[in-house]
């Protein structure tokens, strides 16, 4: 069966504005069946690192918090916690990052709260019986939500192909323990030539799995759960993840975390994707290459799956921007995800999510 996905482009005119524009789209995709009076609503939103441009504007999520509120609800905007040491790898920096992107509460009209608590620690288990995981690891502030709202950026991803819905949900909602679990299958290394002894992430491991031998750091894999704390904790960026998982299995197991989330959210999920300032890499990196083709506009749907599949396609029917690093797959109907990452089948994340139930590669487009 097919899914719906609404979209608009970018064109606006004196009777109805860009914003005005937005609030249409997101009413007409179900924005009222998603949200009821007094519900507590995570408005799910990756608030770039610092160095970064390519973030959504805040003034939109302005608009959507607006919308929410007039629904009777009760919006907040989160994040969960990043797993390597960047600058929003704990809920105080995490914060200043967003504030300083712009996210501050008098421009986009809710509170900020990190999904994951102040170390990325605060997880809800939550059992779904997959393939590749039994239980996972859920920021606790997500899980305790009534309604979620996914808005993400549509762009490249250097492990993914592309990053849109799917890993807002799959890898954005997962606490640091996690996010370790869907990118490495074995403790966290420690590299001898940084490693000063300092005895730091000894006295910060809850599973005393790390002790200092001949005045290094050692971990103990049979006592390590995963957690990544001490690749937080460590002041001279000496514990490293290992990143062993094939890109096949990180895929899927990106999608197991977004079945996870959206367990806790039946029929309480909208999600929107802006393909605007479409980048080649993660906003997770200091740093945005320019776009690789033009701004398209924005889509809105209740069904996951169809709205990544039909932003992909969107992006795939346009010319590639001269200037940009794409230099292959430039033409209209060209694969530009697979001309910017070769070695990743980016579809394989879109076929086990619709092969687990979330949704449907199948949809119509409705351009309002």
């Amino acid at each position: 069966m097919k899914s719906i996905v609404y979209s608009i482009d970018l064109r606006a005119t004196i009777k109805e504005n860009f914003l005005a524009k937005l609030g249409r789209l997101i009413q007409t995709a179900g924005l009222s069946e998603t949200v009821k009076k007094r519900d507590l609503v995570a408005v799910k939103l990756h608030f770039g690192e610092l160095g970064n441009t390519a973030f959504i504007r805040p003034v939109y999520l302005r608009k959507i918090v607006e919308d929410i509120k007039a629904a009777g609800a009760v919006p907040f905007i989160t994040d969960a916690n990043t797993l390597y040491a960047g600058t929003r790898s704990n809920a105080p920096s995490h914060l200043n990052t967003a504030i300083q992107n712009g996210f501050a509460y008098p421009v986009v009209g809710a509170p900020l709260i990190i999904a994951d608590g102040l170390r990325g620690k605060s997880e809800t288990s939550i059992t779904i019986n997959q393939k590749r995981f039994k239980r996972v690891y859920i920021g606790t502030e997500i899980v305790q939500a009534d309604s979620l709202i996914s808005v993400a950026h549509f762009k490249g991803h250097e492990l993914s192909g592309f990053g849109g819905t799917i890993k807002n949900v799959g890898m954005g909602c997962a606490s640091r323990k996690g996010k370790m679990a869907q990118h490495s299958s074995v403790s966290p290394k420690v590299s001898a030539k940084k490693c000063i002894g300092c005895g730091e992430c000894v006295g910060h491991c809850s599973q005393k799995a790390i002790s200092l031998i001949d005045g290094k750091a050692d971990i103990n894999p049979e006592k390590c759960i995963g957690c990544g704390e001490c690749i937080l904790i460590c002041p001279n960026a000496a514990i490293q993840i290992q990143w062993n998982q094939s890109i096949p299995v990180f895929l899927e197991n990106m999608v197991e975390y977004m079945f996870g989330v959206l367990k806790t959210k039946k029929n309480k999920a909208l999600f929107i994707n802006f393909i605007t300032d479409i980048s080649p890499a993660c906003d997770c990196m200091p740093v945005n290459d320019a776009p690789i083709v033009r701004d398209i506009g924005v889509v809105a749907s209740r069904d996951p799956i169809a709205i990544d599949q039909a932003s992909v396609d969107l992006v795939n029917q346009e010319q590639a921007l001269p200037g940009s690093c794409l230099t292959r797959n430039t033409a209209p109907g060209e694969d530009k995800f697979g001309g910017l990452y070769p070695k990743v089948d980016w579809a394989i994340q879109l076929d086990y999510a619709e092969k687990l139930g979330i949704g449907s590669r199948t949809y119509d487009l409705v351009k309002l």
